[in-house]
């Protein structure tokens, strides 16, 4: 089936109104939920095989956030569905007005291969609990994955409904020219870009989940030792392939020297004195991004990793000291396991350099000033993050999570993803059994425009 039929024949489903009901939503959220709890086994294999995941790392940060989102849904979808009345003003009497929260229709959902499941199956997720059909596009570069998600959408529901397109950038751009109601897309920003570009064509409404440099304060008052073990921890979690990973910090210089003692000691602790030889510890997707990568280390400015391994594709964990903005690993998002080290002396110095810096996905500060902390999260410009901590603010169905300006646009997870995959529709009621005559023309009573005053005010 080509994708155009794919396309046509989803359209023909959703406007048969099958997807409407809150009752199927829900059905398809249980089979969905089934689907990936029979095959846990086999999806932390697919990670393992695409990424070097261990089975533990699959399920934490793949496998259960997917399964929280779906029973989430499960959970919320009827409540999240349902009309909401709201106030009516005395101008429309006598009248009902309501909000109707109503699906897009055919929906595009294009995903990328750092978290390959987990980014393909939540936002799908949000898709069927919000009562739409959706064409799921997951990436080519990780093709263990990839595969299983098309096997198991395949076997559930049916292509006129949930349907899986396998390939490359020849299959993105035939999906892109196609006319969808709402397109859902996380990657690049460089993707994001032409993703853009072509729903613009069709004026088609799309959430832009991108990345971009995202930043680590540590302050002169940050609890040191408790810093440096949870920024390891986010900076390397995937081979630092995380679209929200710390990608450099910037210390106080007051502070470097302990903070920097206490990383080194961290990245052994967690991952041992010889990382490439750790099972648990990961893989580059390709050798594209591998090569890459090794050409943003410097060796005169590491203190600690940079050993890698080409058959394996794996680089250590890798800290460089003395960097400057000039630096090749400044230049661009590092998505990797290299982290920068900056000083800086003042908080005005770091506004104005991170204010006219391209606004990432997230921001880290490690503080113990409530002051502080209230300014830097009021004055800089970021989609998300965490305040003494990386990366966790994104494992929750309670917030919106998603980026601003270069590191996208919308957000999603739980209701928000309700609402992201959603036209709420505002609807007067209008009732018959009275009409307020001083809205007709001709515009020539007195007592009418006294009225008209009284009510419009």
């Amino acid at each position: 089936m080509t994708i155009q039929q794919i396309v046509e024949n989803q359209k023909t489903f959703f406007l048969s109104g099958a997807t409407l009901p809150v009752s199927f939503r829900i059905s398809q959220l249980k089979k969905l939920y089934h689907a990936v709890k029979s095959r846990e086994a086999e999806i932390c294999t697919a990670l393992e095989k695409d990424l070097g995941k261990s089975n533990y790392e699959a399920f934490m940060c793949e496998v259960g956030l997917v399964l929280t989102e779906i029973s989430y849904m499960i959970s919320h979808t009827k409540k999240f569905a349902k009309e909401k009345r709201v106030h009516t003003p005395l101008a429309q009497f006598a009248s009902r007005s309501y909000k109707k929260p109503c699906p897009f229709g055919n929906t595009l959902i294009m995903s990328p291969w750092n978290y390959p499941f987990l980014l393909t199956i939540d936002p799908l997720a949000d898709a069927i609990a919000a009562g739409n059909t959706a064409v799921v596009k997951p990436s080519a570069y990780s093709p263990a994955t990839s595969a299983l998600i098309k096997e198991m959408l395949e076997e559930i529901f049916a292509p006129e409904y949930i349907a899986v397109v396998s390939g490359g950038r020849k299959e993105n751009a035939e999906l892109l020219s196609q006319k969808f109601d709402f397109v859902f897309f996380t990657g690049s920003q460089t993707v994001g870009k032409e993703v853009l570009r072509h729903t613009a064509e069709h004026l088609t409404p799309a959430v832009l989940e991108l990345g971009g440099k995202s930043p680590c304060i540590v302050d002169s008052t940050a609890k040191i030792k408790l810093a440096a073990k949870r920024i390891v921890f986010g900076k390397y979690l995937n081979c630092g392939q995380t679209c929200v990973a710390p990608d450099y910090i910037l210390c106080h210089s007051s502070i470097k020297n302990e903070l920097v003692k206490e990383i080194l000691l961290q990245v052994k602790k967690q991952y041992g004195e010889k990382p490439l030889e750790n099972p648990d510890y990961g893989k580059i997707i390709n050798e594209k991004h591998f090569d890459r990568l090794c050409g943003l280390i410097d060796s005169n400015k590491t203190l600690l990793g940079g050993e890698n391994n080409r058959d394996t594709l794996q680089i250590a964990p890798t800290v460089m000291d003395h960097v400057t903005w000039e630096d090749a690993v400044m230049q661009e998002e590092i998505f990797g396991p290299i982290m920068p080290i900056l000083t800086f002396e003042s908080f005005d110095e770091l506004y104005n350099k991170l204010g006219d810096a391209p606004k990432p996905l997230a921001l880290y500060l490690f503080s113990e000033d409530k002051k502080r902390i209230k300014e830097v999260t009021e004055r800089l410009r970021y989609g998300g993050g965490c305040i003494n901590d990386t990366i966790i603010h994104l494992a929750t169905s309670e917030m919106g999570f998603g980026g601003v300006g270069e590191s996208g646009m919308g957000t999603y997870h739980g209701r928000v993803s309700f609402e992201a995959f959603s036209h709420t529709k505002s609807i007067v009621d209008k009732k018959t059994w009275m009409d307020l005559p001083m809205r007709y023309q001709p515009y020539t009573s007195k007592l009418y425009g006294k009225l008209l005053h009284m009510f419009l005010k």
